[in-house]
């Protein structure tokens, strides 16, 4: 009987970007622009800065190297895309970006690596996700983004992609939540696991072998690493259920969860505030945000370690009261935000302590009955997910039985992932103390997939790239690279980070 990791392998050795259906080739272009401005992004931070005296340049003569820091730059601020499912960019664009001169590769090559890598890291992270880690603690989806990365742009054989993953598999980084939230440990949360499956390729490329049943085997992987396996998720509709297509680009950092109210906090900003009025933190009575469980759990998470000024930036991305607090005054999130700049305005820290995270079940529900991050997993366990579902809800009230009722019965997985939509609601309410109130609801972010009455994807992650410092060459390179030669990708390499 042929196993998952043989399966998987087989397609994924012998896809051709001809095979790739044109709206997700657009989507893998833009990830890569998208990507790089989130490496830009934290290399502005003084932590980049850190990271990068200890593990050196981004670009560098070892392309392992080199995969290792880009992993590590543009994770840990959140301004990293998330698809269904995982933060997959760290690992699925920067390994082949990091390889392409190294291999020599067409700009058709280093697209199909990119979306070869997309599919094989969603699947695997999809059969966990009804588990104890998700989004970016869920590390491992960064073995699989590295093996596939570098193997498609080697050509090799099913049966080194079998060997890899097995070997990788044997031992996947596993995220402790303290280290996560406390402390600078996070910056390591894409760039190890990348290492540990850059160094699996290394071993199997010398005959090194790995277990073909390590995924599902009943003491593999996904027995350590999923409450509700979802083993089917791993080869469900191969060619047909693109994962890439459930992209949701960040067009700003900080997250998971938060990022409609930080959009509404934008939007109220611009209708609150003026150049010669100013909103202050003074002028506000009352402010609450009503928003899905996800985010209201993170949260709390978050506030654990939160210490002002002195918080760290890991636990400071997953705050919805600094972050909205930030963008309601001034209008903006970035990575000053982050950095002693931002972090000593008092003024945004005591608006922050009055912020009001409620619960609102409509906005749960719609969570859980979209696609992105958790229904589609959900969809396909079936009555499997209800344990999960209790668990999860038990983490806010009673026993969890509530959600499992709230939720409901779920529609039947997606076929192609063409209407996929990412729901994560907020409705910010703002009283001032001359008596306006004022509210404000978004159902979709800004940039996510699905969302409505918004730009076009396109002219977001163009704006995101430029606003980091990037260059319109690059821009255009990457927007004509399914038709870049070798050297025009080589000299392309050249030119993101400049």
């Amino acid at each position: 009987m042929t196993t998952l990791t043989e399966e998987l392998a087989e397609w994924a050795s012998a896809l051709r970007l001809d095979d790739v259906p044109d709206d997700v080739v657009a989507t893998a272009k833009l990830q890569i622009l998208s990507q790089l401005a989130a490496v830009r992004a934290g290399i502005d931070h003084p932590l980049g800065q850190r990271f990068i005296r200890a593990f050196g340049a981004p670009f560098q003569e070892d392309p392992a190297r080199s995969a290792y820091v880009l992993a590590g730059l543009g994770s840990w601020l959140h301004y990293d895309d998330t698809a269904y499912a995982g933060h997959l960019s760290n690992s699925t664009v920067t390994v082949p970006l990091a390889y392409a001169r190294h291999q020599q590769l067409t700009g058709e090559q280093l697209l199909t690596s990119v979306v070869v890598a997309n599919e094989a890291a969603a699947r695997i992270t999809a059969a966990t996700t009804l588990g104890p880690f998700r989004g970016q603690s869920a590390a491992f989806t960064h073995v699989t983004g590295a093996i596939a990365g570098r193997l498609r742009g080697e050509n090799a054989s099913a049966q080194r992609w079998v060997d890899t993953l097995g070997l990788g598999f044997g031992l996947p980084p596993r995220t402790v939540p303290v280290g996560f939230l406390d402390g600078d440990a996070k910056l390591f949360g894409a760039s190890t696991p990348v290492r540990v499956g850059l160094d699996a390729c290394d071993a199997s490329a010398v005959g090194l072998a790995g277990s073909p049943v390590i995924i599902e085997h009943p003491e593999g992987f996904l027995s350590r690493f999923a409450t509700v396996p979802l083993p089917e998720a791993v080869v469900a509709g191969l060619g047909r259920r693109w994962h890439t297509r459930t992209t949701s680009f960040k067009v700003h950092p900080g997250g998971p969860g938060m990022d409609s109210a930080i959009d509404v906090g934008l939007e109220l900003h611009r209708l609150l505030s003026s150049p010669e009025r100013p909103l202050r933190a003074a002028d506000i009575e009352e402010i609450s945000v009503d928003t899905s469980l996800y985010t209201a759990v993170v949260e709390r998470r978050a506030a654990e370690y939160l210490h002002g000024p002195a918080s760290p930036v890991s636990a400071l991305v997953f705050s919805l009261r600094y972050t909205l607090a930030t963008a309601l005054l001034t209008g903006q999130l970035s990575t000053d935000d982050f950095s002693e700049k931002g972090l000593s305005d008092e003024e945004r820290w005591a608006l922050a302590e009055r912020v009001d995270v409620r619960l609102d079940q409509e906005m749960t529900r719609e969570l859980f009955h979209c696609e992105v991050p958790f229904g589609e997993a959900l969809r396909q366990a079936g009555p499997r997910g209800k344990e999960w579902l209790r668990q999860f809800g038990a983490g806010w009230e009673g026993d969890g039985s509530w959600l499992v009722d709230l939720v409901g019965e779920l529609p039947p997985p997606s076929t192609d992932f063409t209407d996929a939509r990412k729901v994560t609601g907020a409705r910010v309410r703002v009283v001032l103390k001359d008596g306006r109130a004022v509210t404000r609801e978004l159902d979709v972010p800004v940039g996510a997939v699905g969302a409505r009455d918004s730009r076009p994807i396109a002219e977001l992650v163009r704006d995101k790239w430029f606003s980091s410092g990037g260059g319109e060459e690059f821009a255009d390179g990457v927007d004509r690279l399914e038709r870049a030669s070798a050297d025009e990708v080589a000299g392309l390499m050249a030119l993101p980070l400049g």
